[in-house]
């Protein structure tokens, strides 16, 4: 089905539901300087509606309507988007070089309506390719006629839409998710018996976004994977319901009151909504975790906890019919024959086969021969588990509470926390990183109590290995050709395994990058806008290691 994306400078509620009225698949672009208000209807939008905070912020309203609202000044948000526009609507002044950029995202034939337009636009636009006539007394309808059009490349044709996808944690299970929600067809290929039994397979992870004062791009990419996560997990039912969990806040206290001057300052300086990010005072702070608190901290009240493995079986279940599992199954060979890659197990027998496979192995990616040159770590995380009906019960507090480590409301009847980063491969749970979990517990939560678990609590956890990339953003899209690679100076120039994609790297942070990074990789396989700025796709591109180092080479 084609899906007609329509591009305005600022949203109309109006247009918006005259476009969804029209039928059909629909992709409602609209830049704001702000976030609108909620619009009243359709009631679905009013739980879903984004917060007012920067960034490009995409909702996804149903299987056939998506709304991306890019929140930011006009001339800055232009370059970032990469679409393919049938319609535009023009409320504010533009440059020549503005216009230029709606050429650039303009498809042949695309029409462009502008109210009240003054000579210099008309010329602006005539230059860069759009034939203008008089529509009315104040408006002009004008068509792209550029000399050298940019072709959109369409959608795979059905008998294409099949994947494979290898690892069902946090983000297999959410690429299965989006994909089957795209019509495509998914066998997801898992090792062990169940979803979630490696990194994502903690009882409990926390959710929540980073902040800084340069608004730099993990604060950004964040922001964006964090409020989309929490769109998404209410579109399925919300935690608590459809999955183990609650947002029931994360407070992140300062370390000392240098570091809160530092945290009070970039509340200060972003000013974002009380819902997304505060400031918790010392008294208020302890009054949360029960236990005296000497600076205060971040509270993030729409942040919380959930146990992953619960969620994974709630967005793979979401996927129907269109999800074939195929468990007790390891991949360990792929195999480019024709236009399809054979998927194979240690012995070389052939698993399944489709045109495209997507990688979310985690930590064990480096077994296959196609990524062994990503610069990947292996990085283990010990939890302490705390019974909290043990002799010495641990603290049982409201929210989630970080700093250098996290502790967990009650999950199953167990505190969790933790986690260590460790260089090595041990899997056995070790006295001396339940120590660590716990002094740094006793730091949190100074209370006698809480520093007597040191001593006595019983050794008990679960151990992890995340993988992560040296830049510690997330790894998304085609998987880059080392042996095919030359001389390089654009990410355009990495050649790149034909159908093979990879959703790696979450780190400690896969609860969040999961979904938004299911809906980039996903809007390329199928050729659509991306829901992030550009800038920010790019920092996430697996071929930037490849690029960085021809380029230090040349």
């Amino acid at each position: 089905m084609t899906t007609r994306v329509v591009f305005d400078t600022a949203f109309s509620e109006r247009r918006f539901a005259a476009e969804r009225a029209r039928g059909g698949r629909l992709h409602y672009i609209a830049a704001a300087a702000l976030v609108p208000p909620v619009p009243p209807v359709p009631p679905p939008l009013q739980a879903v509606w984004p917060l007012n905070v920067p960034g490009f912020h995409r909702v996804i309203v149903d299987d056939d309507v998506t709304l991306d609202l890019l929140v930011g000044a006009l001339d800055a948000v232009l370059p970032e988007v990469n679409a393919r526009v049938d319609a535009f609507h023009l409320h504010a002044a533009v440059t020549p070089p503005m216009a230029r950029a709606l050429a650039r995202l303009a498809a042949q034939g695309a029409v462009l309506h502008a109210r009240a337009p003054d000579e210099a636009l008309v010329w602006a636009l005539t230059a860069a390719g759009f034939a203008c006539r008089i529509a009315g007394e104040q408006d002009i309808v004008a068509e792209y006629r550029g000399r050298k059009p940019r072709a959109a490349e369409p959608s795979p044709p059905p008998m294409m839409k099949r994947a494979v996808v290898i690892g069902a944690g946090v983000a297999g299970s959410a690429a299965a998710h989006r994909l089957c929600a795209r019509g495509w067809q998914v066998t997801l290929i898992e090792r062990h018996g169940r979803p979630a039994q490696e990194a994502s397979g903690n009882q409990a992870g926390i959710f929540m976004p980073l902040l800084s004062r340069d608004d730099n791009i993990p604060t950004r990419l964040s922001r964006a994977a964090f409020l989309f996560a929490l769109r998404e997990w209410r579109r399925m039912g919300g935690a608590g319901k459809v999955f183990d969990g609650a947002d029931c806040g994360v407070l992140q206290l300062a370390r000392d009151a240098k570091h809160a001057r530092v945290q009070r300052d970039v509340l200060a300086h972003w000013n974002y909504p009380q819902q997304y990010a505060r400031w918790a005072d010392a008294d208020e702070a302890g009054a949360l975790i029960g236990a005296a608190t000497p600076h205060g901290g971040w509270l993030f009240e729409q942040g919380g906890w959930a146990r992953p493995a619960s969620l994974c079986e709630a967005m793979l279940d979401a996927c129907g019919e269109r999800l074939q599992r195929r468990f007790h199954t390891e991949a360990l060979t792929l195999k480019r024959v024709a236009d399809e890659w054979q998927v194979g197990d240690g012995d070389g027998a052939l698993i399944v086969q489709a045109p495209t496979v997507i990688l979310a192995c985690g930590a064990s990616a480096g077994q296959l021969e196609q990524l062994a040159e990503l610069p990947l770590s292996k990085l283990r995380g010990q939890v302490t588990h705390l019974p909290v009906d043990s002799a010495v019960p641990p603290p049982v507090l409201p929210l989630a509470v970080c700093r250098e480590a996290y502790v967990t409301p009650p999950s199953g009847g167990i505190v969790c926390a933790g986690a260590t980063y460790d260089n090595d491969d041990d899997p056995a749970l070790r006295a001396s990183s339940q120590l660590e979990n716990l002094t740094r517990l006793a730091e949190i939560i100074p209370s006698e109590a809480v520093a007597a678990l040191a001593h006595s609590a019983p050794l008990a956890g679960r151990v992890g290995f995340r993988c992560a990339a040296p830049d510690r953003l997330p790894l998304v899209g085609a998987v880059p050709d080392y042996q095919r690679a030359g001389r390089l100076e654009f990410l355009s120039d990495v050649p790149r395994h034909e159908g093979l994609h990879c959703l790696l790297g979450y780190a400690s942070r896969g609860l969040i990058w999961a979904p938004l990074m299911a809906e980039l990789l996903v809007s390329r396989l199928e050729h659509t806008a991306p829901p992030l700025e550009a800038t920010l796709a790019d920092a996430l591109d697996p071929g930037r290691f490849l690029l960085k180092q021809r380029r230090r080479q040349q």
